[in-house]
């Protein structure tokens, strides 16, 4: 009995400490992965996020897991500056700390976002040292996910420590692939994944699909290549949106702004805003699919 008291204030020691300020939502967590970069990635992680925020009212919380910090660099003209108690880096290696301590708000309503930090590529490092280091993420997003309707993690372009953090903690994964054999290799290894860690660390993670991205329509030949192959391997889980190569995003994401504050009339702003309506529908407005 003794013993079995002595464990259970252990316990409450390892158990974040902040419950009074849980919410009272309960956020869908997609992770936005590629294990190839320039694919896309950042770019649907960041405008699914303001898309989300700006035209259907969730409140969104968009977490760069990306050493890169392209999230940032992407939104620099949408995050105000300020300083904060800590870092993700930091955050993921300590426990009873909550990512919804350093979140930021932006300029666009609804939406927050948890910047990249310098430290996150040791933080990979150091997380294969830890003890159950693939919840690392789910337990800082503990207090984070009752203040939200979604939150959208951009991972690394690998399958390392912090990625296989994302999926854990996930609910759903959104797969970037260009329309591109060496995007094809990559998705495979990435549901390859999402399978194995489904099947033993996060029994209810769940596949959103496929995006097709940089689709540049002068390639017809390799285009529909491509399509077959994804039809005919990944038929199911393909998104029916299709985002094409644009350079106003390039332009966008140098000025520091989402497309839809940069080029609303664009046509890389009407794909990721019918991407949103059609993840939004998704989330909200029927059943998802599980990977088997």
């Amino acid at each position: 009995m003794a013993f079995t008291r002595t464990l259970g204030n252990l316990r409450r020691l390892l158990t974040p400490s902040e419950t009074e300020q849980l919410g009272d939502r309960h956020a869908h967590v997609i992770a936005v992965t590629a294990q190839k970069g320039g694919v896309g990635k950042t770019t649907t992680a960041v405008h699914l996020a303001v898309g989300l925020a700006m035209f259907h009212k969730r409140r969104v919380l968009l977490l760069d897991m990306d050493g890169q910090g392209h999230v940032g660099k992407s939104l620099a003209h949408e995050v105000p500056i300020a300083s904060q108690a800590g870092s993700m880096g930091q955050f993921l290696l300590q426990k009873k700390r909550d990512l919804y301590e350093i979140c930021k708000p932006t300029t666009i309503d609804n939406m927050w976002v948890v910047p990249s930090d310098r430290h996150l590529n040791e933080t990979e490092t150091l997380l294969s040292t830890k003890i159950g280091k693939e919840l690392a993420l789910k337990q800082a997003l503990h207090v984070a996910k009752t203040h939200f309707d979604v939150v959208i993690i951009d991972c690394p372009p690998n399958l390392g420590n912090l990625t296989l953090n994302a999926l854990v903690a996930a609910d759903q994964v959104i797969i970037p692939c260009d329309m591109s054999v060496l995007s094809l290799d990559g998705v495979s290894a990435i549901i390859d994944t999402v399978a194995t860690v489904q099947e033993m660390l996060n029994p209810s993670l769940q596949l959103l699909g496929l995006v097709r991205t940089r689709l540049d329509r002068r390639n017809q030949t390799m285009n529909k290549t491509i399509e077959d192959t994804l039809r005919q391997n990944y038929g199911d889980f393909l998104l029916n949106t299709v985002v094409g190569v644009s350079t106003a995003i390039a332009k966008a994401q140098h000025a520091g702004k989402s497309i839809f504050h940069h080029s609303p009339k664009n046509q890389g702003a009407k794909a990721y805003k019918a991407l949103a309506q059609e993840i939004d529908t998704m989330l909200f407005g029927s059943a998802l699919t599980t990977v088997h």
